[in-house]
């Protein structure tokens, strides 16, 4: 071997024992070939003198692994300074920014509202500020009725991805705060009660023309208030709306509506409330009260923003600072699953609960086995831009993958089993449990018989040529198959096996599809929520251990 690569070998055994204590032969061997992909054409080889390498480098002390460093002057690479991945907020001061999480609990989080979450939780801990959660619980409408389990899914989901928040508020229990705040309205002359049909009012806006309704006095729409909150008004009967120009340009913000009379039983009050306010007028009074200085939302909410600012300057009160987002879109199939009808699916039994990997849930993402980190990772690398993206789900995936290979080991499973038989009897064998790291050791396969089970595509794609069972020996592939020799060279195509004693186990898929498979007997020590990696299958989280249920992470 060249003394040369010996060197680089050594150089990054040392480095490697130095940050994590002992020297590991896969991380030395990713370095290496890097560095040299040539030699990946002698892996044998390689692989023998790295073992010998960090062998000897793991016998040494640390005091004599740095002492091995400076005499062979090797730099370590030094971290750049840490660059902040997202701009600044305008004007935001250490110790008092104030921002608030906003979820309407029609459902749990899902991995499109995890934008939302990860950004207001970035900056809060970038300023070491106060992260409000609040929940948009107003009456909602028909089409998005608010689900009582809905509150504890999304406290569960923040707290799955690690975002904690200092206070909890619920829209339910401040509808005395908005009456308040309507009655002010209406008597400083800013607000009447509408009493017109909402086709009139559809008809007014169009053209620009004030109703009758506009030209109460305070008094006849304080009085005509009082009455919708004693319930003498039915729904859509009457409405409190803010006067705005009629002439806007903008006709959807000409004269719109502040509160309205709703009678369905809300999950948290029942039906003690009968005038509910639209969620811009509630935003622009419990933003001014709880103290929010910046709102993260996205651009598509300019109505919103123009609702708050209009009656902040009413009141005279300051503005917070909004910032916005464009649209995320993942290019993935039933990604855009939207939570209403996710929840009629739950109510017909076509899907297993919130956390079926078909409605994309936190609850399904961790079900998966996907980790928070990817995902606040995936949410951070797309930057706070307003443009409307599209991102293929395989990139979060890549952000999972950098993670989870570092703790899933690899096991054998076949989905399309045909049996084999080799000539040659082999009691058990030993394989890595990662080729990529050695030092986790290694797991035993017992073969009760000469009988091997491969995926059927391999037998027909295969039949006839050389190949490697991995960890076992190369054979000329057939229903009776010959063993040639105990090595496996590099360059032949390799399969995965299964032997007796199998194990069943089911896969389901982020489609909800379940596939049944046989596995190595190894899998019955895993731990349930254990992250395994099927060679040539994919990553799995094992979810069900008395019935081998597992799911399908991704590739």
């Amino acid at each position: 071997m060249d003394e040369e690569i010996k060197n680089i070998l050594l150089k990054y055994a040392l480095l490697n024992a130095k940050k994590f204590g002992k020297a590991s032969e896969g991380a030395v061997l990713k370095k290496i070939f890097i560095e040299k992909p040539e030699l990946k054409n002698n892996v044998k080889a390689i692989k023998e003198v790295v073992r010998i390498v960090v062998e000897e480098v793991n016998k040494k002390s640390l005091s004599e692994i740095e002492e091995k460093i400076k005499e062979f002057r090797i730099e370590e690479v030094k971290k750049k300074d840490k660059k902040e991945i997202l701009p600044s907020l305008p004007s935001a001061e250490e110790g008092k920014v104030v921002m608030r999480l906003a979820p309407f609990p029609s459902g749990p989080l899902h991995i499109g509202n995890s934008r939302m979450v990860i950004l207001n939780d970035y900056y809060v801990k970038r300023y070491n500020g106060k992260l409000i959660l609040f929940f948009d619980d107003t009456i909602g409408s028909e089409e998005k009725p608010i689900d009582p389990q809905a509150y504890d899914l999304i406290k569960e989901g923040l707290e799955w991805l690690g975002i904690k928040y200092d206070e909890v508020y619920y829209k339910s229990d401040r509808m005395e705060i908005y009456y308040e705040y309507g009655k002010k309205l209406i008597e400083l002359g800013y607000a009447y009660v509408c009493t017109c049909s909402k086709e009139k009012i559809r008809e007014n806006r169009r053209i620009g023309k004030e109703c009758e309704c506009r030209k109460r006095s305070p008094e006849e729409s304080l009085s005509l208030f009082k009455k919708m909150l004693r319930g003498e008004f039915t729904e859509g009967e009457a409405v409190v709306r803010l006067k705005t120009d009629m002439k806007h340009p903008n006709p959807a913000f000409r004269d719109r509506v502040l509160l309205r009379i709703c009678e369905r039983e809300h999950p948290r009050v029942g039906k003690k409330y009968k005038v509910w306010p639209m969620l811009e007028f509630s935003w622009a009074i419990d933003d001014h009260l709880i103290g929010v200085t910046h709102i993260l939302r996205g651009k598509e909410l300019v109505i919103e923003d123009m609702m708050e600012e209009f009656i902040w300057n009413i009141f005279g009160w300051g503005k917070p600072y909004f910032i916005h987002y464009g649209l995320l879109r993942l290019k993935e199939e039933g990604a855009k699953l939207s939570k209403s009808k996710s929840r009629k699916l739950i109510e017909r039994g076509e899907l297993r609960g919130w956390d079926d990997p078909r409605t994309w849930s936190l609850q399904s993402l961790r079900k998966r086995g996907f980790q928070p980190e990817a995902i606040r990772n995936f949410i951070l690398n797309l930057g706070l831009s307003e443009a409307d993206i599209t991102i293929p789900i395989e990139i979060l995936y890549a952000e999972n993958r950098k993670i989870i290979d570092k703790v899933a080991n690899r096991y054998f499973a076949v989905l399309n089993p045909v049996r084999i038989s080799l000539d040659k009897e082999i009691e058990k064998i030993k394989i890595k449990y990662h080729p990529d790291f050695p030092e986790r050791g290694e797991r035993e396969i017992i073969i009760d018989s000469k009988e091997i089970y491969i995926e059927k595509e391999d037998l027909e794609n295969f039949r006839g040529k050389e190949i490697g069972l991995i960890g076992v020996c190369t054979i000329i592939l057939d229903e009776s198959s010959k063993f040639i020799k105990d090595e496996i060279p590099y360059e032949i195509q390799k399969i995965h096996w299964v032997s007796k004693p199998f194990i069943e186990i089911t896969i389901i898929m982020p489609n909800g599809k379940e596939i049944k498979a046989i596995g190595e007997k190894n899998l019955e020590k895993l731990n349930e929520g254990e992250l395994v990696q099927f060679y040539r299958i994919g990553f799995c989280r094992l979810d069900n251990k008395k019935n081998m249920i597992f799911y399908f992470t991704h590739k």
